[in-house]
């Protein structure tokens, strides 16, 4: 009689019955160089997953073979830190190729669930304050809750004739959102938007709009670049400045906003599925856009534990498919008094 598809198992097929959970790796067996190297994260990192996500990965199943939640954050870790699925990685903790891109899955909604709880402003008084002073700190720019910018991640192309992916270089991506504060953690990730749409256009249409134009954050304003227009909560540099004020404002804005330019580089290098050095992310729209997420979320969670690699070298292919842009000229006269009132105030 024939056996029904859906009942195969390609862990059964690869490994028998012999087992009955895939939890043959041992952290404790290992160094923590090894896990760096092979896994992107020391031993302690690793075990602090396993307590934030162990829950959601311990979902009910009818298979005696179920993959524990160690096995399967570093089967994503594997993917996130290399870009691949590599074969000896997943013998390595002795699971498939299609349980690790199982694991992927289930790891990326895991932490695309806690975004809220890892990726968000401060709310209260002396947590916005000091935000500021930190950023004060970095050029003598005043009142800056955070620098702003957006980066392209390539993905394939999507199934359906989709030329909204299409950016100007002719690469399908998906074009991010992303804020951070003067260490480099991030504050809003919108990861989402389709690679043809130019920065400004996802700037007006993100959330982040409509949370900056409801007044809930009036005593301050972000850093943005050219490609962005000036807004009452958004100050850009001057296109032709003029005089030693303006020259000084414009040397503290992109000494500051120089930060998200940092935290970009520190996320391809340590999230290589997102550098393109093992080719663009072969998922859906929607589902690369929860790995990339997922992978800022990491991101911050490895700051929260002290482990920045601004200092580290960078490698592989860094280089993105950035959109070039025309410089945006604001009609908001509120906007530039304001930004005139800044220069006058700190610059002159």
């Amino acid at each position: 009689m024939a056996v029904p598809i859906a009942v195969l198992d390609c862990d059964l097929l690869l490994y028998g019955r012999g087992h009955r959970t895939l939890d043959r790796f041992k952290l404790d067996d290992v160094t923590d160089e090894y896990l760096v190297s092979t896994y992107g994260f020391p031993r302690q990192f690793i075990y602090y997953l396993v307590d934030l996500l162990g829950a959601s990965l311990c979902r009910p199943t009818q298979r005696s073979r179920a993959i524990s939640p160690e096995t399967q954050i570093l089967a994503a870790l594997g993917f996130y830190t290399s870009g691949s699925f590599q074969t000896r990685m997943g013998d390595a903790i002795g699971i498939s190729q299609a349980s690790m891109s199982r694991c992927v899955a289930n790891v990326t909604e895991a932490l695309v669930e806690r975004a809220p709880q890892f990726i968000h402003f401060p709310e209260d008084e002396a947590a916005v304050q000091s935000l500021k002073d930190d950023f004060y700190g970095l050029a003598g720019m005043p009142g800056v809750l955070g620098v702003v910018d957006c980066t392209h991640v390539a993905i394939k192309a999507p199934n359906a004739e989709d030329l909204s992916y299409v950016n100007r270089k002719g690469l399908h991506s998906l074009n991010c959102l992303m804020v951070c504060d003067a260490r480099g953690v991030l504050l809003s990730a919108e990861t989402h938007w389709p690679g043809s749409l130019p920065d400004c256009t996802v700037l007006q249409q993100a959330a982040l709009t409509s949370q900056f134009e409801s007044e809930l954050h009036k005593d301050g304003w972000l850093l943005g670049d050219s490609s962005f227009f000036l807004q009452t909560w958004l100050m850009t540099p001057l296109h032709i400045p003029e005089t030693p004020a303006e020259y000084r404002y414009n040397m503290a804005h992109s000494a500051t906003h120089n930060v998200i330019e940092r935290t970009f580089r520190t996320i391809r290098s340590r999230f290589r599925c997102l550098d393109g050095s093992k080719g663009t992310l072969q998922y859906s729209p929607e589902k690369s856009s929860h790995i990339i997420l997922a992978c800022c979320v990491l991101h911050n969670i490895s700051l929260e534990h002290g482990l920045d690699v601004w200092s580290s070298p960078a490698t592989g292919h860094l280089e993105q498919p950035e959109e070039d842009y025309e410089q945006m000229e604001s009609m908001d006269s509120e906007a530039c008094r304001i930004r005139q009132e800044l220069l006058l105030t700190h610059f002159s």
